[in-house]
């Protein structure tokens, strides 16, 4: 059953361990770090509840006739990736920014793992069993899922063995109970989850068949023997009236530390399998990419409209050259929004009989989005002028002695007074210029996969044998050249 934001908020008060700035965190919910990103990911669950919002963040299970999180259902329909869209236009509007970790961007992952079911039966059956009965325990219990995936590394040139082995994630012995782990993995959002699905990031195995560093589980985030290390948070560094996005929407990012972690067998998704860990590292993002690609549409929407009211103000959208900037900022979302739109206007059904977004469509989109988004945040800075870089700060407007010249110099017509004109600046300063602007980039880059791997994600899916096939017949080559073009990429 779907949950209420104080019911999220108690289920993150159960003595996880979790450290900030040096310091052991009591209860997150209340801690000025995490507290504003907690209470988004709780409005999300109440607008669940709320008459007006859930007939598109609910629906109704068929089976249990149960009402579930949209976000969590299985696709098997076009409807249903449309339902899913619709839920996240709706998220992000009543919030008013953009956050990428709550939940429908990681389930995902968990899905495709239910497309390689036979792959874990390969192992041991009871592998494939536990997928499914996870996939339908996070639906209903509306747990909030994440995803650990990248490894501290150490030195990349060696193999895990010849170093630390605790750099990468790792089985030390078996019990009747289940694994024991060690290791570390990095996760933005664990310290506020419920659970995460932990993977390997290893892509190239070698002859290491049986490896220990070839698992996958699930992962409570109070279990014993794990902390949680966080990174530095932006809420709380400077006033929220100077920083708006930064003090409502950071999502902390965690170094999870796993100190002889106990992984009841139930909670084991593959071990010492590294076919299963290559196949889940190739088919990871074929559904959480697009709620995740998805989410870069409402950032382009932020930089077009913080651009167009800054250059409206003073009239220099009349411009020729300022309408080029802003075109070009359209096409960015527009293309966003085609790649997204055609991924599931061409869905394909999946092993598992699910319907998965165009992978072709949904990677090269993501690769469009991703890549593209610095040289976006630059063409919205020229936009928005130096202002965002020189504007004094909320505390300067409001002084007795400062503020005649505040309202003199930011007044600009009966439209734009100086306080909706501090507001505009404060938002594009906190969305293009500031640390949690420059962090979001990174983020964005690298959330998923580093970019050679989105390129690497294109390659393995593009339809390659259409090209060929049509240079075949205008260059009136023979049959037999096909035979090589036709071999599936390793």
């Amino acid at each position: 059953m779907i949950r209420t934001g104080e019911q999220y908020r108690e289920s993150l008060r159960d003595d996880r361990a979790v450290w900030i700035n040096g310091d052991r965190v009591k209860d997150v919910t209340r801690h000025p770090s995490f507290k504003p990103i907690v209470d988004a990911r709780a409005r999300i669950y109440d607008m669940a509840h709320d008459s007006r919002l859930a007939p598109v963040m609910t629906y109704t299970d068929e089976e249990t006739r149960e009402t579930n999180c949209i976000g969590y259902k299985l696709p098997f329909t076009q409807e249903d990736w449309q339902a899913k869209r619709r839920a996240v236009d709706t998220v992000m509007k009543d919030l008013g920014g953009v956050v990428v970790r709550v939940g429908d961007e990681t389930i995902g992952e968990m899905w495709s793992l239910y497309d390689g079911q036979d792959v874990l039966r390969e192992v041991d059956p009871r592998f494939a069993d536990n997928i499914r009965n996870h996939i339908w325990k996070a639906l209903r219990s509306d747990t909030f899922h994440v995803s650990a995936n990248t490894d501290p590394k150490g030195d990349r040139s060696k193999r895990p063995q010849e170093q630390d082995p605790d750099m990468l994630l790792h089985v030390v012995k078996e019990t009747d109970a289940g694994i024991v782990v060690r290791g570390a993995k990095y996760e933005t959002a664990a310290a506020y989850a419920n659970q995460a699905f932990v993977k390997p990031t290893i892509a190239n195995w070698g002859d290491d068949k049986l490896s220990d560093y070839a698992v996958g589980f699930i992962c409570e985030m109070n279990r014993p023997g794990l902390k949680h290390i966080c990174r530095t948070g932006f809420a709380g560094r400077a006033p929220a009236r100077d920083y708006p996005l930064a003090n409502k929407f950071d999502e902390v990012d965690t170094l999870l530390i796993f100190d002889n972690v106990l992984i009841p067998w139930e909670n084991v998704l593959f071990y010492r399998h590294t076919r299963a860990a290559s196949f889940i590292r190739g088919t990871l993002h074929r559904y959480s990419a697009f709620p995740f690609v998805l989410r870069l549409l409402y950032v382009a929407d932020m930089m077009i409209g913080a651009a167009l009211f800054n250059v409206r103000q003073t009239g220099l959208d009349q411009q020729q050259a300022v309408r080029e900037k802003l075109a070009l900022l359209a096409c960015y979302r527009e293309t966003i929004n085609a790649h997204m739109t055609a991924a599931i206007a061409m869905a394909e059904k999946s092993p598992a009989g699910l319907l998965m977004p165009n992978q072709s469509l949904l990677y090269t989109g993501r690769v469009h989005a991703c890549s593209k988004l610095p040289e976006m945040m630059h063409i919205a800075r020229e936009l928005c002028g130096g202002q965002i870089c020189v504007t004094p700060d909320s505390a300067t407007f409001d002084h007795p002695e400062t503020k005649a010249w505040m309202d003199k110099f930011y007044n600009v017509n009966e439209y734009w007074v100086a306080e909706d004109r501090r507001k505009l600046l404060a938002f594009a300063r906190d969305l293009l210029n500031s640390d949690y602007a420059g962090h979001r980039v990174t983020f964005e880059l690298f959330a998923q996969s580093p970019p050679f791997a989105h390129l690497n994600a294109v390659y393995m899916n593009f339809g390659w044998n259409g090209p060929l096939e049509f240079v075949r017949k205008a260059a009136d080559l023979s049959d037999r050249v096909m035979e090589q073009g036709k071999k599936k990429p390793a």
